[in-house]
């Protein structure tokens, strides 16, 4: 036998792409620390860490804005599913965390669709899951956007986020009260 049939056979590995962008100015670029475009293979029973203090975290961003954990992101593998998922957690107590449309408080968690925008301050980070079938590994890839992910992929706008730090899920613009006469019929068209 030649040791191409003797040897294991090998998985696919599930990949998170993080394509990020930073909308406030770059002096020294918050993502220096980040190996940006090469795939960094972890093992599927760390939770990794995201923010600025470098002792924590696993991916750091230079940026005083950013919270010393801002959040975290663990695998998980669901009932009766073969794929790896991820659960991600807001680990911020001063800023929410948008993803998609979800507004995550400090210590709120939710699963991380297989494509999503996940937003805070004025930082974008577009996050797509290629799956893999090895329950062992997983990488991700850090990727530089020069313009808007909000603007380039068509996502909803985002909102701006009020000095209390939390995302307002709705406009209060433009509502005022309606006067409806008692005969009338209210339809919403």
């Amino acid at each position: 036998m030649s040791s191409f049939e003797e040897a294991d056979t090998e998985e696919t590995v599930t990949c998170l792409q993080i394509t990020v962008f930073y909308s406030g100015p770059l002096q020294s670029g918050p993502f220096q620390s980040i190996k940006l475009g090469m795939r960094e293979k972890l093992p599927s029973s760390e939770v990794v860490k995201f923010g600025r203090n470098s002792n924590i975290c696993h991916y750091t961003f230079q940026d005083k804005q950013v919270s010393r954990v801002q959040f975290s992101l663990q695998l998980f593998k669901m009932f009766n599913s073969s794929v790896l998922s991820f659960e991600i957690k807001n680990m911020s107590k001063k800023t929410s965390l948008i993803v998609g449309n979800k507004e995550l408080g400090y210590l709120n968690k939710t699963d991380l669709p297989a494509r999503c925008m996940v937003r805070f301050g004025d930082y974008q980070l577009l996050m797509e899951k290629e799956d893999g079938e090895s329950l062992e590994w997983f990488e991700t890839q850090f990727i530089l956007s020069p313009r808007s992910l909000v603007q380039e992929n068509n996502w909803p706008p985002q909102r701006p986020i009020p000095e209390s730090g939390h995302y307002l899920p709705y406009s209060t613009q433009n509502m005022s009260p309606t006067e409806i006469d008692e005969n009338e019929s209210w339809i919403e068209g």
